[in-house]
């Protein structure tokens, strides 16, 4: 097994671990109070990763302020939404709706970004969308608000993803790290004022444990893409699925029944196969531009193998 899908592994391993812990702490900790620890504790392995030749006192020199603040707010409700739904709802239905993300980014891709989008990506992305109605079943079965929660978790960390694309050339990497995380813990600072009482040592505990966690897991997934192309990587997201109803079960005595499982497998496979298309076609473009650069070489002095021309 490569070095890099190893720690894809680890790091959604981890996640899971995490996200078990947040459930956890869910009965006696309001949420906010859990963001605000966490997102404090999970920055420490993240500081690690700061590139040398980037400074902390430049984070404020943005060339897209609006839309580094919009990304930063769209990740801080995207948190919170999610917090809210692995407390209220089996980490398995949450995992199904959250894994509807990258089917609102793709959507997100044609509207803003104007990309072009195959209609074999299309079938995969209603495939998706119906995998998760079987999970969730509305009007078939009683809907919680951590439901709904999870769907508008979709919705704000797909933006999140689609700003970070139009700014993350232009933006310095501490910049794109230090203003959600300034969000993040302001925000929740305030919110929980109202509520807070100060955690007891065990539950603090547990909260400087997930928010380690959380950070070693970012590190890993870090380690993860540098050792692996991200074709490979992206598809052990999809082993969280399987974390979410292993914690689920031992923990919480929360047992999928056969149709929710087949609508988990439905959004799996789906939504692999979407990753492995595109891996698939970046493989034969890849081996299109060799053939053009063998092709050519007697002819022209090659430097840079470009793609193939649309």
């Amino acid at each position: 097994m490569p070095i890099g899908v190893l720690f894809a592994f680890v790091a959604y391993a981890v996640y899971s671990c995490a996200d078990a812990l947040i459930k956890a702490l869910g009965g006696s900790v309001g949420i906010f109070e859990i963001g605000f620890f966490t997102y404090i504790f999970s920055l420490i392995p993240a500081l690690l990763t700061k590139p040398p030749q980037e400074s902390w006192r430049g984070i404020f020199a943005m060339k897209n302020p609006g839309l580094v603040h919009l990304r930063a707010f769209f990740g801080l409700a995207s948190a919170v939404l999610v917090t809210y739904s692995f407390i209220t709802i089996p980490l398995a239905e949450a995992y199904a709706i959250v894994f509807l993300i990258p089917v609102c980014i793709t959507i997100l891709s044609v509207f803003v970004l104007k990309e072009h989008v195959s209609l074999q990506r299309w079938v995969l992305v209603l495939l998706s969308f119906a995998g998760v109605m079987v999970v969730v079943r509305p009007g078939f079965r009683e809907l919680e608000l951590g439901h709904l929660t999870a769907f508008l978790c979709v919705g704000f960390s797909a933006g999140t993803t689609t700003i970070l694309r139009l700014i993350a050339s232009q933006e310095q990497r501490t910049t794109l790290i230090a203003i959600p995380a300034l969000w993040a813990i302001v925000f929740n600072g305030l919110a929980m004022i109202p509520s807070f009482h100060m955690p007891n040592l065990m539950e603090m505990a547990l909260l400087i444990i997930a928010g380690a966690v959380i950070g070693t897991g970012h590190l890993m997934l870090v380690l993860a893409t540098k050792h692996a192309p991200a074709s490979a990587v992206a598809p052990i997201q999809y082993s969280q699925i399987v974390w979410g109803i292993f914690f689920g079960a031992l923990f919480f005595s929360e047992f999928p029944d056969g149709v929710a499982i087949v609508g988990i497998v439905v959004v799996v496979v789906a939504g692999l196969l979407n990753v492995f298309a595109d891996g698939a076609s970046a493989r034969i473009a890849g081996r299109f531009a060799e053939f053009r650069a063998r092709r050519d070489g007697a002819r022209k002095n090659i430097v840079e193998v470009q793609g193939p021309e649309p």
